[in-house]
């Protein structure tokens, strides 16, 4: 199995165990003399196969990415890398929106808001780590793809 294979089966089972939380709680209770429309106790059985998987799935997508290499850096540090460019992308644009804004004045007396940033430069410098972040998240891609899982 490769890791992209196994995050989809993850993801899956994610989704999964969503619905059997939902589905648990729909069956908690019921009026006396009524039935649940699920056996709870199937439906906890059901949770403890997925959440067994799930964990298994968990280790071994961490093992291998914590051994597998792409040149000097492991797929973990890689995944590591594309998370905080995600984040540090996020809080540009917020920034740059921010200082993006119009502030209308109703006369010309009124106090001068300026954006304290070239907007466009700042702009420029997303454009290029987005690019960057495309890139990274490419080499991920390719490497969940052709990386075998290791099995424990």
């Amino acid at each position: 199995m490769k890791i992209a294979e196994a995050l989809s089966e993850r993801s899956d089972l994610q989704k999964r165990i969503a619905q059997i939380r939902e589905r648990l709680s729909n069956n908690a209770l019921v009026q006396e003399g009524e039935n649940p429309s699920e056996d709870p106790e199937e439906l906890l059985a059901q949770l403890d196969r997925m959440t067994d998987r799930l964990t298994e799935l968990v280790t071994a997508i961490n093992l291998t990415n914590a051994a597998v290499k792409d040149g000097s850096e492991t797929i973990t540090a890689l995944i590591s890398k594309r998370d905080a460019m995600i984040l540090h992308i996020d809080i540009l644009r917020s920034f740059v929106t921010k200082s993006s804004e119009k502030v209308y004045r109703s006369r010309g007396s009124e106090i001068v808001i300026k954006s304290t940033m070239n907007v466009r430069a700042l702009q420029k410098r997303i454009d290029e780590e987005a690019k960057k972040l495309r890139e990274l998240e490419t080499r991920i891609q390719g490497l969940n793809w052709t990386t075998d899982l290791i099995e424990q």
